[in-house]
């Protein structure tokens, strides 16, 4: 008969005692349990999920001193409904001191106190932080984790996801069984002055330029407050139809330069040669930090994924979701966000 999803492994050995257990499952990662004083049972503290077969091996030491070792399989049940969570940072990657942990659900959580205490972060050197609770840009449920001040850099940070078996509400389980670690980077901050139009460069405390820029002019004004680099690409079309922007201000680029991404609301920093002649002395862009290509280059260069740019002296401030606007969110509303708080 089947396993029932969001139970436990539980091994007993009678006579021997138990050495370790390993659960293993296509696609899944380190399965995690611990051993009674007596070492004669293991018992799991990941859930199973949801129409999966494992593979148990358990070792164990018999009273002749001899290691024993013996295989099974368990399957759970199917379950009525499933969902995942969509993360980032990538396994293994490096990024910058301004990128949270996120994850983005497929489906409704309804029960996000039962996910919340799945999830776990830690850190090398430990350093505190807190997770909250969003809807994304596309609706979905999302969950961000971050500290109270940005990440410092050379951080190793470990991300571990044990929704397997959870319950979000309903009966809708979870089936992931995931640990991601990634690293953190150069310290490289960059601040937007939009009175001044400079942007400053600064690499682990030290500046290495002040570029002249041009950001967004009035009714178009650049988003204020700290937005994420969320990716890069040497070139990039852009049609003013894909952020709302239509009649006499319309525009359609077929080839930008040097695009760095801030918002998937459409803000770049970016190469903007028919703005020639405004860098340093106009704003003159529909929201975007225009600069010229040579220094364009430099900055693509120069950042990655999760590096912040803060931009002073605008207008609005970018939302939470609007890509990683995190870090615009005080530290006592940040951890309210918390399904546990």
């Amino acid at each position: 008969m089947p396993a029932s999803p969001g139970s436990k492994v539980t091994v007993h050995s009678s006579n021997d005692k138990l050495l370790d257990v390993r659960v293993s499952a296509a696609d899944t990662d380190e399965f995690t349990g611990s051993l009674s004083t007596d070492q004669h049972t293991w018992t799991s503290s990941t859930l199973l999920a949801p129409a999966t077969k494992y593979t148990v091996v358990a070792h164990a030491q018999g009273a002749d001193g001899k290691t024993v070792t013996q295989r099974s399989t368990i399957t759970t049940a199917q379950a009525r409904d499933t969902f995942v969570g969509e993360y980032t940072p990538e396994k293994g990657s490096t990024v910058g001191v301004g990128m949270p942990v996120s994850i983005t659900f497929n489906k409704p959580i309804r029960n996000k106190a039962a996910v919340e205490r799945r999830l776990s972060v830690t850190t090398n050197p430990n350093v505190a932080g807190a997770w909250s609770w969003m809807k994304d840009r596309n609706g979905k449920d999302r969950i961000d984790y971050r500290p109270k001040e940005f990440w410092n850099s050379g951080t190793e940070v470990t991300l571990r996801m044990s929704l397997s078996g959870v319950d979000a509400g309903g009966g809708m389980y979870g089936t992931q069984q995931r640990v991601v670690r990634f690293h953190i980077g150069k310290a490289v901050i960059s601040t937007v002055d939009t009175k001044s139009k400079t942007m400053t460069v600064k690499e682990n405390g030290k500046l290495l330029r002040t570029l002249p820029v041009s950001s967004g002019k009035p009714g178009f004004e650049t988003w204020n407050g700290t937005m994420v680099v969320l990716g890069k690409v040497p070139s990039i079309r852009m049609n003013s139809r894909t952020v709302g922007i239509f009649g006499p201000e319309a525009y359609d680029l077929g080839s930008v330069k040097w695009a760095v991404q801030l918002t998937p609301s459409g803000t770049y920093a970016h190469a903007a040669p028919w703005n020639e002649g405004k860098f340093g002395r106009a704003n003159g862009s529909h929201g975007c930090i225009g600069m010229n290509t040579s220094n364009a280059k430099w900055f693509f260069g120069h950042v990655q994924p999760g590096d912040p740019v803060t931009v002073v002296h605008a207008k609005d401030t970018v939302a939470e979701n609007n890509g990683f606007g995190d870090w615009n969110v005080d530290w006592q509303t940040w951890q309210a966000g918390s399904a546990l708080s």
